[in-house]
């Protein structure tokens, strides 16, 4: 099986790119970048590197009123929208919480998977479903006690997050375009993130601030290759995994960035929080878990 094929491959891969961006984030925030900059930095770098791809391949690419649609509502609930919300709360909550924010996005995936009916959870689901909540309660809790500026408020604005991914994860399996190339919808996408997110920043005078973005070429080259990868291969994994196995990208993602900013920003959390994310893993083990068993009684 081809790297391209395997899901597991795409998973560990998708991953631990989007884990770099936390650490990376965090960098550009210190550096004075503006939240919706680095976002449009993202989408607006891949949406151009991965069009040069697509061009070199000669890829045809039909413009259909569903391809149009999918790029439009994928680009500004998957991307614009997660992203400039990441890139807000990193500097309040770091960039190892806000990471562990990703794990919510399997349990919730799985949730709108049922309410959609693209999936029925069994037993083992539903209760995988209720511990993952009481984990993200128990983060809440505990990064609201901590006093960050903005207190609960912002750490539940920040819930904002998983819950846009989900819904994300969900509605680009049930719209998905017959027939369309992965990476000429991740180019459609990230176009739609872009032209979104250069109307937020048009709209809240923030246009001159891109300009910051020459302070730092270095970090705008690395956050640039690792995003273009990411996407590279991020259509490819929904094309062969599926919503909820997409989605638990969340946990690789969460490991990468925990790590990163505990080990190069120095960042450092107490008992509840370590808490609060071993009770989201468990309930996260169990949606897993449940998924394989329902795809193996599928699959007999």
């Amino acid at each position: 099986m081809r790297p391209a094929d395997s899901p597991m491959f795409l998973l560990l891969a998708v991953g631990g790119l989007i884990g770099l961006v936390f650490p990376l984030g965090l960098m550009a925030a210190t550096a004075g970048v503006d939240p919706a900059v680095w976002a449009l930095t993202i989408s607006g770098g891949t949406a151009v590197v991965l069009a040069v791809a697509l061009t070199l391949r000669r890829r045809r690419v039909t413009m259909t009123r569903q391809f149009l649609r999918y790029c439009a509502v994928a680009g500004l609930v998957s991307f614009a929208a997660p992203n400039l919300l990441i890139f807000q709360f990193i500097p309040a909550l770091g960039a190892g919480f806000v990471a562990l924010l990703f794990t919510l996005s399997p349990v919730l995936t799985l949730l709108f998977s049922a309410l959609m009916r693209v999936c029925a959870p069994s037993a083992l689901g539903v209760a995988g479903i209720a511990i993952g909540f009481a984990g993200a309660f128990v983060l809440t809790w505990s990064k609201g006690a901590s006093g960050p500026a903005g207190g609960y408020v912002v750490v539940l604005a920040s819930l904002a997050i998983p819950l846009l991914l989900a819904i994300g994860n969900v509605y680009r399996t049930m719209d998905w375009p017959e027939g369309a190339n992965p990476i000429a919808l991740a180019v459609g996408a990230h176009a739609a993130a872009s032209a979104g997110l250069l109307a937020w920043l048009a709209a809240t005078g923030g246009i001159g601030r891109i300009a910051g973005l020459a302070g730092i070429p270095g970090l705008v080259l690395a956050q640039l290759a690792a995003s273009s990868l990411q996407f590279l291969l991020f259509f490819r994994l929904q094309q062969v995994g599926g919503p909820v196995y997409l989605s638990q990208i969340g946990y690789v993602a969460a490991s990468v960035g925990l790590g990163s900013g505990m080990i190069f920003l120095g960042e450092r959390y107490g008992m509840a929080t370590w808490s609060g994310a071993a009770v989201v893993a468990v309930g996260v083990a169990m949606t897993t878990l449940a998924q394989i068993r329902a795809a193996g009684v599928a699959a007999k």
